[in-house]
């Protein structure tokens, strides 16, 4: 069993990359950063390279970082445990796509509004995060859009959501020519989600990949931006569409058919949802 100081004080400047920095982080002095990764190293060997700039860590010391994060995993999962009882204070923790959880996090703001001792972090990320995310405990609460298979994982139907063809307003499409004079902007799930919802209304179409693209953004917040400027469409969840400030300036191009995503929310099957969980997915249900 390792010291703990010395772990919180190692896993810092693995964080940092500086003795200094990780110093003043923890309120500690510099000597007793650098006596701390001694004492490590007398036991398990070179951790970090002190020549390079920022440090690296040795294969050693990536494995001791992976140890410190299980570390800290298995003491915020005791900590959830011990606090069980007491719904109104503690961490509820989220991970989703961009789309839903700009919907989701204002409403769970309204929740610690009332309880101003909870503690809400969310994440926005892709299904293949969310699902490593909730697997290794980093989040007790995924959302996806796939249906995962993995029996560690419990999936439960949360909400639909239709993908929309969003195109600066006043455009109309008619044919995919129109889209390929248009040009395309993408962002993390836009391949899958163009190609699933375009398949549909251009049957036999080249395929996403052969449109041009005039931008790509990781921020769902910022996607339609170039939309509004007349650079591109997008093919994007209603719930981001809603989100955008500038309505005037898109529209949704109807397509004629229909394509409703179920949003699926996931956690660990060992182990059932704590109460604040639980009160969470309550309250967010009550807002619809």
């Amino acid at each position: 069993m390792f010291n703990p100081q010395w772990l919180k004080s190692f896993a810092m400047l693995a964080e940092l990359g500086s003795f200094t920095d990780s110093a003043d982080r923890l309120g500690i002095t510099q000597a007793a950063v650098s006596q701390h990764i001694r004492h490590l190293e007398q036991q398990l060997g070179p951790l970090i390279l002190r020549s390079k700039r920022p440090l690296e860590l040795t294969p050693a010391g990536l494995a001791l970082l992976d140890y410190c994060q299980e570390v800290d995993r298995a003491q915020r999962h005791l900590t959830l445990r011990l606090s069980e009882e007491d719904l109104t204070c503690g961490e509820v923790s989220l991970i989703s796509p961009g789309s839903i959880g700009l919907r989701l996090y204002p409403l769970l703001l309204e929740l610690q509004q009332q309880y101003p001792d909870l503690s809400i972090r969310h994440r926005f990320a892709p299904d293949s995060e969310v699902i490593d995310a909730v697997l290794h405990n980093r989040y007790e609460m995924g959302l996806v859009t796939q249906k995962p298979d993995d029996k560690r994982l419990v999936a439960e139907k949360f909400a639909e959501e239709p993908l929309e063809l969003v195109v600066p307003a006043g455009v109309k499409i008619h044919s995919w020519a129109d889209l390929e004079t248009l040009g395309y902007i993408d962002h993390p799930d836009g391949q899958a989600m163009a190609t699933r919802l375009l398949s549909r209304r251009f049957p036999g179409n080249p395929g996403v990949r052969n449109l041009p693209q005039r931008g790509f953004s990781n921020q769902i917040s910022l996607i339609l931006e170039p939309v509004a400027l007349g650079l591109g469409f997008a093919v994007i969840p209603q719930s981001a569409r809603l989100a955008f400030a500038r309505q005037d300036a898109i529209q949704v191009e109807r397509c004629g058919v229909s394509l409703v995503d179920t949003i699926w929310l996931i956690h660990r099957a060992e182990w059932p949802l704590s109460g604040r969980a639980q009160q969470a997915l309550r309250w967010l249900e009550g807002k619809g």
